[in-house]
């Protein structure tokens, strides 16, 4: 639903703001006509980290009382105590019908002023498991770009800050809108999250080093038809055994672990060498080039020959190359978004559950995502995981 007027937003820049997320949100809605925008913090001040400068903002507290939107950019210190003023002041805000925005850490200062409790939320993928340790009655999505819940919305680190007020503005006032003010920004207007944040590595860290020895031999030996029954054997130990004590190290499966090792192993080829994508699977145990994709897809969201662009540029991109030389590639792809359905009372909904989860990397709005059960999700290799079928 379109908002009629000039649609008030407030901006709360807590201590130790991140520069370049305040800098999103007061550019994005401090030079568009459709907003009036008001920067807030808790004494009319906030610190910028590493820098010794102090911010000087035009209203405290108070300036929250009357915006129809609150937006908390993300801060240095995700363990740092919120006031709590601050926590008061945001609980008020969504009391009273505020739509509340958080980007990257700032999740933690909602989650603390407790509007997240049985909600669907993300946030920067170093903190996704601190917030879910810490807040075990947030549904924590930890591969999402942003998740839309109506009324309150969430979104990982840093420049995915873009994404999500981008977002708001289309959800607010239109495409038109939208793509006006990503114009400005000169920024793609529309980047749906069909894929995961950009982590370092899929495998998770192990709580035990009993079957490190295996975990690394599997590392050696990625490119070999492992099975099973060939690791139990590794390990002298019985199936189910190896698959109890291998969760209980791990969190997950041993054939899962596997899969994503091999899937990191790929990031890594098509990261740092011009191998052809063709021969990923061969490198990797990933197998035939559609079971490649298929695991891309899967865990990442989108294909190989995407994510290579990604890391490495385009060889098609030659005038973008030419002219921003030093410029780092852009680290999110664009893909075209799916069609979503509407819940009139919480905003776009995906499939089963009423939100947007936006898979970060791909970005600027659009796709609502799928949820799938809150279990293990399926990995390439493991037996126990239904077929999977992908097209490019």
């Amino acid at each position: 639903m379109m908002s009629r007027g000039p649609h008030r937003v407030a901006v709360l820049a807590l201590p130790a703001v991140i520069p370049l997320e305040l800098g999103i949100a007061a550019e994005i809605f401090g030079r568009d006509p459709h907003y009036r925008l008001t920067v807030c913090a808790e004494g009319r001040s906030a610190s910028l980290p590493g820098s010794g400068l102090t911010v000087n903002t035009p209203a405290g507290l108070e300036g929250l009382k009357h915006a129809d939107t609150l937006i908390i950019p993300g801060y240095e210190d995700a363990d740092a105590t919120v006031s709590t003023a601050v926590l008061d002041a945001i609980h008020a805000a969504h009391a009273r019908g505020a739509r509340l925005v958080s980007i990257c850490t700032a999740a933690f200062a909602l989650a603390a002023a407790g509007v997240l409790d049985d909600r669907p939320a993300t946030t920067h993928w170093r903190w996704t498991a601190e917030l879910q340790d810490r807040y075990p009655r947030i549904d924590v999505l930890p591969n999402r770009l942003f998740v839309d819940d109506g009324d309150i919305l969430t979104s990982a680190g840093v420049t995915t800050g873009i994404d999500l007020c981008l977002h708001l503005v289309r959800r607010d006032f239109g495409s038109a809108a939208a793509n006006t003010r990503a114009r400005g920004l000169v920024a793609p207007p529309q980047r749906q999250g069909g894929q995961a944040q950009f982590i370092e590595r899929l495998m998770p860290d192990a709580s035990g080093d009993q079957l490190g020895p295996l975990r690394e031999w599997m590392l050696e030996n990625l490119a070999l038809p492992l099975d099973l029954g060939t690791l139990a054997t590794r390990a002298h130990m019985s199936r189910r055994t190896l698959s109890r004590r291998f969760r209980e190290e791990t969190g997950v499966s041993p054939m899962a672990w596997l899969a994503d090792a091999r899937i990191d192993r790929a990031r890594e080829i098509l990261e740092t060498t011009t191998e052809p994508v063709e021969n990923i699977g061969r490198l990797t145990g990933l197998g035939a080039p559609v079971s490649v994709r298929a695991a891309f897809h899967r865990r990442i969201g989108i294909s190989p020959k995407e994510y290579r662009a990604v890391w490495r540029g385009s060889s098609t991109s030659a005038t973008a190359t030419a002219t921003v030389r030093h410029s780092p590639p852009d680290h999110e792809a664009a893909v075209q978004p799916s069609v979503s359905r509407t819940n009139p009372r919480r905003g776009t909904a995906s499939r089963p559950r009423p939100f947007v989860g936006l898979d970060a990397g791909a970005g600027l709005a659009g796709e609502a995502m799928t949820q799938s059960d809150r279990g293990e999700p399926p990995s390439i290799g493991d037996p126990d995981s239904p077929p999977h079928r992908s097209r490019l």
